[in-house]
């Protein structure tokens, strides 16, 4: 009987078996034997190649001010460590011209399966960018040349930053 597996989660993967009495710097006795016979004139292990698996990011909002493009990812909350991990890379792989953003629906939410600390805290989507080297934002803090500043003067918006400043209180 197949083993079920549940939506969203992967397969385990399958140990790989040890073998007894490889010989030091190969990966197994048939290497081994290549090298020492096949493969004698061969260097064996003597060269390490990065490589990248290509992605495509989809940013939120782009808009160049000055010389640099912004690129602005609007998150309610992380989900999982691959998500959060991903801007990482991302990150790492812009032009320089180019500067990715956080807008948190709520920088103090705590980040998923963050460990409780001794003050009883976690650590936030906040305090996660900042230790990755993002700058990051709310909607309230968004600088004035970035948004509308007609709607941010409008009742419909003060109306919502007070209701929300009276939540957290």
């Amino acid at each position: 009987m197949k083993a079920k597996i549940r939506n969203g989660f992967r397969k385990q993967r399958r140990q790989r078996p040890v073998q007894k009495n490889v010989p030091a710097s190969y990966d197994s006795i048939w290497e081994a034997n290549l090298h020492n016979g096949l493969l004698k004139k061969w260097k064996h292990h003597s060269k390490i190649i990065d490589y990248t698996i290509k992605h495509k990011y989809h940013p939120d909002f782009i808009r160049k001010i000055g010389r640099t493009i912004y690129l602005i990812e609007a998150k309610g909350r992380f989900w999982d460590f691959a998500e959060y991990s991903k801007y990482i890379w991302i990150n790492k792989s812009l032009p320089r011209d180019y500067e990715l953003v956080f807008l948190f629906a709520d920088p103090s939410a705590p980040m998923p399966q963050a460990k409780r600390r001794k003050d009883g805290t976690k650590r936030s989507h906040a305090e996660w960018a900042e230790a990755n080297g993002f700058t990051w934002y709310s909607e309230y803090t968004l600088p004035d040349d970035w948004v509308d500043m007609e709607y941010r003067k409008s009742e419909g918006f003060i109306n919502e930053y007070f209701d929300k400043d009276k939540e957290s209180e």
